[in-house]
């Protein structure tokens, strides 16, 4: 079976590869980005979304059996910066792939992954807690916003006729994740630490804030399995159902470390605004595939703080 993954050099996109080949898949590749250390021993493909022609064209030529639609602007933070390229990335990049896919010579045969997010949720009453398919959608970001567009675009092209299925992951944690997430930072830190390469204190904003982690190596196995099974124009979430506070995952990484650091409460890191609870419901896609996270929540800070170490600190 041949795979299609936009956005392939991205964080869950490096993954989900590892995964697919794993599992004897032909896979391809796209991403904005040529570099790649293993370029010359994978494949990889330049995908014209600015032209739906080329698009086409290119989808024609590799017939794959399955897209996964990664390839996205996916910070909350970014997206204000520069609102006009999140929504050219995430909503006009995905609309020119989808009606390049609805005329192309596979339209009939090929499954489609359309990748949201939980932010497509936004800000919901405590009361409205596990957060499910059906929970009102509520962006509060522009990042969210093109994500619901993206969502609305998915169940369009699933009525003109694609099996294209729509997944809303919660956070993503593990190695190899950027930083400007609160795992990868605290893991960042403490690797710092560790080299001494800074002091052994770390600053924080609220640790009582309660949410959804998830390893990235079970939200890809989700993706494997929900891009076959998953009903057209339906939307899924991907989440671990557990409210996981901040302030254990600091004491866990603090605890792995070989040197004693010491917390301290920064008030100019504390938001005016901040969500007690942010947790989702995964019964959905749970009683459709045969999926339940594996990977412990200390093997996955655990990993991604040996990957800091790992990576020169």
């Amino acid at each position: 079976m041949k795979a299609l993954i936009t956005g392939v050099n991205g964080f869950v996109g490096r993954h989900l590869e590892q995964f697919l080949l794993s599992n004897g898949y032909e896979v391809w590749g796209s991403s904005r980005s040529s570099h790649d250390v293993k370029a010359d021993l994978l494949n990889r493909v330049q995908l014209e979304f600015n032209n739906v022609e080329k698009l086409t064209s290119t989808i024609n030529e590799l017939k794959p059996d399955l897209i996964f639609h990664l390839a996205a602007q996916s910070s909350v933070k970014k997206s204000w910066d520069d609102v006009e390229f999140t929504m050219k990335s995430n909503v006009i990049n995905s609309t020119k792939l989808f009606e390049a896919i609805l005329h192309s010579e596979i339209a009939g045969s090929c499954k489609v992954l359309s990748v949201g997010s939980s932010e497509e949720y936004g800000i919901l009453p405590q009361e409205s807690m596990p957060i499910n398919e059906g929970s009102f959608l509520n962006p509060i970001n522009p990042y969210g916003i093109s994500k619901v567009s993206q969502y609305m675009l998915t169940k369009l092209y699933a009525k003109l006729g694609l099996h294209i299925v729509h997944v809303r992951p919660f956070n993503h944690i593990g190695p190899g994740q950027e930083l400007g997430f609160v795992v990868s930072d605290f893991s960042n830190q403490i690797a710092k630490i560790e080299a001494k390469k800074i002091s052994p204190i770390m600053n924080v904003g609220n640790l009582s804030a309660k949410r959804d982690f998830l390893d990235v190596r079970d939200i890809i196995r989700a993706y494997a399995d929900v891009i076959i099974s998953g009903i057209p124009g339906e939307v899924y979430n991907i989440c671990s159902s557990e409210p996981v506070a901040i302030s254990d995952i600091l004491n866990t990484l603090v605890s792995f470390s070989t040197q004693n650091i010491e917390v301290n409460i920064d008030p100019k890191l504390l938001r005016v605004v901040d969500i007690p609870q942010y947790v989702g419901d995964n019964s959905k896609i749970r009683s459709l595939i045969d999926w339940q996270p594996k990977i412990s929540l200390e093997d996955t800070l655990r990993d991604t703080l040996e990957y800091w170490r790992n990576e020169g600190n």
